[in-house]
């Protein structure tokens, strides 16, 4: 493994970024530092052994660009020279990404440290504000988006350059606050014992969620997947998939509260991820915006924070575009995370 880069370094192009995640991966190619990345097909990680499969059957061999280097964001912890994804059987080896790939130069992010530097730069049309607050420029910001699991992340400003502060967020716990929550939680399935905010502010946590309403409400649980649950709410089919969007949504708006003043985020709290783009046009904004600024004895100070819903559906991949285009602009550690050939 090679020594820490200097951030300034400019990376060879063409550059391949990557977003991998649980269920779906996302490529694209940037040429240049001025050209807009060029995308490629939606990869779905079930339908390959590996990533290195994966980039060679549906980026390499779908165009005659060779790239130089590469930025992937991974969900999960980099530890070493495998990186096990967290919700997903995929194995990241970048030594033998080096050698089978033909890429000089690989540097792995965590995938919600992509999030983190795309928010850097969000255009307005990109983000929808949900209640009050305003902006501080130069001040702290913070993503969390569930997906196939929940990611969160900070970014700080030092130095003039951003800064990408990853973690395992989502794995906090999540406890009852109202007495529905305490109907609620008794009967949640949990991880050795706790309920962590993965547990509930997920797809499986969605379901997990739908299961224990109707456990409380004596009824038959019919909806197996995020996707039906959520369809069900949006279409008005059962009260209990109404309930359990609406939950989700409050106890996400909280989180996010908890996250905002772990980061003191007077930039902005971006609220990321396709579950929740899906389930905007029914959300009780005035509800998720009230459990973002229930933070006694902080409530003041909330309500002078912004809280949005990122509507760009590939958001992590514009962060690791900008990344790529101008290391020099972000403070991002690589000691560890930089392979070479």
């Amino acid at each position: 493994m090679a020594p820490r880069r200097d951030g300034a370094d400019a990376l060879k192009f063409p550059i391949l970024i990557g977003d991998i995640g649980g269920t779906n991966a996302r490529f694209a190619i940037l040429l240049d530092a001025y050209a807009e990345p060029k995308l490629f097909p939606v990869v779905q990680t079930a339908d390959y052994a590996n990533i290195d499969d994966a980039i060679q059957a549906d980026v390499l061999d779908k165009t005659s660009i060779q790239p130089k280097s590469a930025v992937l964001a991974v969900a999960g912890p980099i530890d070493g020279d495998e990186i096990d994804l967290t919700n997903c059987p995929w194995v990241v080896r970048p030594k033998q990404m080096v050698e089978n790939l033909g890429i000089e130069e690989i540097i792995v992010l965590n995938d919600f440290e992509a999030q983190a530097l795309a928010i850097s730069s969000l255009k307005e049309g990109s983000r929808t504000q949900i209640g009050g607050g305003i902006v501080r420029e130069g001040a702290s910001r913070a993503v969390l988006g569930p997906g196939t699991g929940l990611g969160v992340a900070g970014l700080v400003r030092a130095r003039n350059m951003w800064i990408p502060v990853a973690g395992e967020g989502g794995h906090i716990d999540l406890g009852p606050r109202s007495e529905r929550d305490y109907q609620i939680w008794p009967h949640l399935q949990t991880i050795e014992g706790r309920i962590s905010g993965e547990q509930v502010l997920c797809g499986r946590g969605l379901v997990n969620l739908y299961d224990a309403i109707c456990k409380v409400n004596g009824s038959q649980a019919v909806h197996a997947t995020p996707a039906e649950v959520t369809e069900a709410a949006v279409n008005r089919k059962d009260e209990e998939a109404v309930e359990a969007v609406d939950l989700f949504a409050t106890y996400l708006g909280r989180m996010a509260g908890d996250i905002a003043l772990i980061f003191m985020a007077r930039g902005g709290v971006f609220i990321g991820g396709g579950i929740f783009q899906r389930i905007i046009p029914i959300l009780k904004q005035d509800h998720i915006r009230a459990a973002f600024e229930d933070k006694a004895p902080h409530t003041e100070l909330m309500r002078e924070i912004p809280l949005y819903v990122v509507t760009e559906p590939l958001a992590a991949l514009a962060g690791l575009a900008a990344f790529a285009r101008t290391p020099r602009f972000f403070g991002l550690e690589t000691t560890g995370r930089r392979w070479v050939g």
